[in-house]
């Protein structure tokens, strides 16, 4: 099992950029870890995950080149930089692990992530 604990939401102005942190009880290696976000009135979706042992990266689209996904094992911390950010970006930011054998082969899938932070809110203005 895994504890997450997010941080490092807030508001922001179109076109700035905000960190988010995720700490977590261990960081498994081999395993998938991910950023997930939820609008009101819209399901949650993946935004970006990784693989932990190999630190391959995966990004939906609509953030693809403006967020990055990464991990520090030293602080067992994976972070989501957010940049040139938007107001469609505005939402709450879930950290979340898949612990399952083979997560790789639905690291982009909500659905397969059993272990969740409380969220952070992101909102950005225009």
């Amino acid at each position: 099992q895994v504890q997450l604990v997010e941080s490092g939401g807030g508001s922001v102005q179109a076109g700035g950029s905000l960190r988010l942190s995720c700490v977590a009880s261990r960081i498994y290696k081999n395993k998938c870890m991910g950023w997930f976000r939820q609008a009101p009135g819209k399901e949650r979706e993946a935004v970006a995950t990784m693989t932990t042992g190999d630190n391959i990266t995966y990004y939906a689209d609509s953030v693809k080149g403006r967020f990055t996904i990464s991990q520090d094992n030293a602080k067992n911390t994976v972070y989501l930089q957010l940049a040139s950010v938007i107001p469609e970006d505005t939402a709450i930011y879930y950290c979340a692990a898949n612990l399952r054998p083979y997560c790789w082969a639905t690291v982009m899938d909500v659905a397969m992530y059993d272990y969740w932070g409380q969220g952070t809110q992101v909102t950005v203005s225009s």
